[in-house]
């Protein structure tokens, strides 16, 4: 057990400390204990402001993200419409081109009959003419030109028929 001398001694002693660290380190301490406080309260400060920061720039690559998203829509859905158009305008032309093959063939057609009823014309004249030379020739009596004409009739209804 300790004596009350050395209590005594360990009273005093503790209050010279106390003393002497109040006098040459308290405000050293409190100073250091106040920088820290600072420094902590202006990280938490910052710390905040970058939570801001982020957020901020959070939402503005949102925005951003929406935004290349709604121009990218935009582009597919004017490809699409170009694509229509270009669709439209290929059928259409080939629907042009498809009538002027169709108007040439009948043109072409037309001519081949237009030639055809030419070259009958020429037979039939040919005919007539080879008829008519047979019949002046052969100076014949009424049934016998009868008789030629109607085979010339029906040497013009054979070559129709051909």
């Amino acid at each position: 057990m300790l004596s009350g001398s050395e209590i005594l001694a360990q009273i005093v002693s503790f209050f010279l400390l106390l003393f002497l660290l109040r006098v040459f380190a308290w405000k050293k301490i409190l100073g250091l204990l106040d920088q820290r406080k600072e420094k902590i309260s202006s990280e938490l400060g910052e710390i905040e402001n970058t939570k801001q920061e982020i957020t901020r720039l959070k939402e503005d690559y949102e925005s951003k993200l929406s935004t290349i998203s709604a121009q990218a829509q935009a582009k597919i859905d004017a490809a699409i419409a170009e694509g229509k158009e270009l669709n439209a305008q290929m059928r259409k032309k080939a629907h042009e081109e498809a009538q002027d093959i169709i108007t040439d063939a009948r043109k072409q057609v037309k001519y081949e009959v237009s030639k055809a009823q030419e070259q009958l014309k020429e037979k039939i004249v040919d005919i007539a003419l080879g008829a008519a030379q047979s019949l002046i020739q052969e100076k014949l009596t009424g049934e016998a030109d009868r008789k030629i004409v109607e085979e010339f009739i029906e040497e013009v209804s054979r070559d129709d028929q051909k």
